[in-house]
């Protein structure tokens, strides 16, 4: 595939991720939370210039650490995004803040590494950034489902006059005591 497609490729698939990802979206541990980072995993190996020949070392070590800033990325990610249960027993997440900040450090470090390339001379491609975030996809996936199967296994006890009133929302991931009602101010 040429740069251009997967420079589109990526482009969309971030976008898309990044939007939903401050969307409260239903996580369904059942499903193939694998299947896209595989497939991103595919394109991006499929590339035979995504090691530099003429800098075989120094492309290696960009690779390497592209992959590990795009895994790191994905553990920040799952471990700040925020889990509930609602009371049909369907687990929900959504990122916050904390994600954002992930999110910005992980492509300030990103741009690091791109500009430290350039310096050494090394010609780079957009498959370490495809195979990076199919990293960061696949983990942050992983610890995701890891956490709900916890979290859905795990009773959360709300005291019995508090389980008729609909306004309580939903106790979230650690959380012991339900949370009061949203309060709004005039």
């Amino acid at each position: 595939m040429s740069g251009l497609v997967n420079a589109l490729v990526i482009v969309v698939v971030a976008a898309l991720v990044i939007a939903r990802q401050f969307r409260a979206r239903r996580f369904d541990t059942g499903r193939r939370w694998w299947l896209l980072p595989a497939v991103l995993a595919v394109v991006a190996l499929r590339d035979p210039g995504m090691v530099d020949v003429r800098h075989r070392t120094e492309s290696v070590a960009l690779l390497a650490a592209e992959v590990a800033v795009g895994l790191a990325i994905g553990a920040g990610w799952a471990w700040t995004t925020r889990i509930w249960v609602e009371a049909d027993g369907t687990v929900w997440t959504r990122s916050g803040r904390a994600g954002a900040a992930v999110w910005i450090a992980g492509i300030a470090v990103r741009g690091g590494l791109f500009g430290l390339g350039v310096l050494l001379g090394v010609r780079q491609n957009s498959s370490a950034v495809t195979l990076a975030l199919a990293g960061t996809l696949l983990v942050r996936s992983a610890v995701l489902a890891s956490r709900t199967r916890a979290l859905a296994t795990a009773e959360v006890r709300v005291p019995s006059d508090l389980r008729a009133t609909a306004d309580v929302p939903a106790a979230a991931y650690r959380d012991a005591m339900p949370r009061p009602a949203w309060k709004e101010r005039v």
